[in-house]
């Protein structure tokens, strides 16, 4: 794990939405120690800042990372072109463990860009299929505009059973309209058999983590990557707590048996 920036060139870009990009960059030198999915960088836009980044792909020592911008750093990022230099940390914090699902169905739900962190999880499933019983990845997103990947659903449509819906359709939607939790009725798996991982905005990972207890996932088999702010990646600075973990040091991958109790306690 690197702790200081290590130089990464961007070699690939492409706009997923008006606000939103995925960057690929591939290391200068010598590269950072391999990552795993679920795990993140801090990635820094020289003179700017930097922020922690999910990992969306992994192919050798090329990162590709999507990033959304809502700041001065992340608006940096957003904007870069081939050729220009980043700082990346990392790896930083838990992986999903593709591994511990083997034989059992998937059970993917994502909202929003959280569908970054587990786009290599999907993609390791069906580099796999025969691992793993029957996978689902479930979508969810404001708008149509807003979701991310666009070219590659209908593979994973051939693949997997992957449903979307959106909130705000417009007028050439055609598709499922509402909570990404509701297409968990559609989708085909054995919750006594399951595992499901879980990303998004926060009241989207509750719902989610309690609709899949209520139809009888087991907790220790639900996996959900939690946000917080983050500074340091290496646990020093505190900004990342909740309770007594360390987002970034003991996180962001938790079961929802560790998150649950601590997702029920108001913040002041």
């Amino acid at each position: 794990m690197a702790t200081v920036p290590v130089p990464y060139q961007v070699v690939e870009c492409s706009a997923e939405s008006a606000d939103t990009a995925t960057i690929a960059v591939e290391p200068v030198a010598a590269p950072l120690p391999a990552f795993a999915p679920g795990q993140f960088a801090m990635v820094y836009a020289f003179g700017v800042g930097d922020v922690p980044l999910s990992v969306c792909g992994i192919d050798g020592h090329r990162l590709t990372h999507t990033v959304r911008s809502v700041g001065a750093t992340s608006g940096a990022l957003r904007s870069l072109r081939p050729g220009t230099r980043v700082g990346v940390r990392g790896p930083f914090g838990t992986a999903w463990d593709l591994s511990s699902a083997s034989g059992r169905d998937l059970v993917v739900v994502a909202g929003g860009i959280g569908l970054a962190p587990l786009r290599p999880l999907v993609h390791g499933a069906l580099a796999a299929p025969e691992r793993y019983g029957r996978v689902n990845v479930l979508i969810g997103a404001r708008t149509p505009g807003d979701l991310l990947y666009t070219e590659e659903l209908p593979r994973w449509r051939a693949d997997t059973r992957t449903l979307v819906t959106v909130d705000r359709p417009d007028a050439t939607w055609t598709g499922d309209v509402g909570v990404v939790t509701a297409l968990l009725d559609r989708a085909a798996f054995d919750p006594s058999s399951s595992v499901a991982f879980v990303c998004g905005p926060e009241v989207m990972i509750r719902a989610t983590a309690r609709e899949l207890v209520h139809r009888g996932v087991d907790p220790d088999r639900i996996r959900v990557s939690l946000e917080r702010t983050m500074h340091c990646g290496t646990g020093h600075c505190g900004h990342c707590q909740l309770g007594p973990l360390l987002l970034c040091r003991d996180g962001p991958v938790v079961t929802w048996t560790h998150a649950q109790p601590l997702l029920s306690v108001r913040e002041l």
